[in-house]
């Protein structure tokens, strides 16, 4: 993967001294609050494994978001192949993230997401970016409506177990290719 360089991040694959980090974000509280399970260190570095190949793979995915001041990994901005059945149409790509809390409200997801919204629209050549969240996830759901995004209703995610039924519902938002380059006229 080409890295993506925005004013302060690099988006770029991930790299044996994130493990730490990527641990940490997975099994914090308040950045899973709005998930049904947290991860162990197993389960952690195994999905680090499975994002970095998808990356290697694809050219993109679940990227690593880099401060280009520190040098230090933040967490992840993506843009991924959304898998929902019945709420992705086939091809769809679905935009998300999730940072340390200490990284949180300072711009970062919002200036990185962006910049993956310009490769998947100018480089990708995608028709649409949808993303969505836990219905009362008002952080998440407030940067999707900074990049322009529109809220096209609501659904209950078919992967989060009926044990938690407080994380079903979802909110869907979706960005058209046009619309976003009518922004950035």
């Amino acid at each position: 993967m080409t890295p993506l360089r925005t004013q302060r991040l690099i988006l770029r694959n991930w790299l044996e001294s994130d493990r730490d980090l990527f641990h940490r974000i997975n099994s914090d509280d308040r950045v899973m609050e709005f998930f049904p399970f947290r991860r162990d260190r197993a389960a952690s570095d195994a999905m680090m494994d499975r994002m970095h190949a998808g990356i290697e793979a694809d050219g993109y995915g679940w990227t690593a978001a880099e401060r280009i001041d520190t040098g230090e990994c933040i967490g992840f901005i993506g843009l991924h192949k959304a898998e929902i059945p019945g709420i992705a149409k086939p091809g769809a790509h679905e935009i998300g993230w999730r940072l340390a809390p200490e990284f949180w409200g300072k711009g970062f997801v919002t200036e990185g997401a962006a910049a993956l919204l310009d490769f998947a629209f100018e480089e990708l050549g995608l028709d649409e970016v949808i993303s969505f969240a836990v219905w009362n996830n008002d952080r998440s759901t407030a940067v999707m409506k900074r990049l322009g995004m529109r809220r096209d209703g609501d659904f209950d995610h078919p992967l989060v177990p009926d044990t938690h039924p407080q994380l079903k519902r979802h909110e869907l938002y979706r960005l058209a290719a046009e619309d976003w380059r009518q922004r950035r006229r």
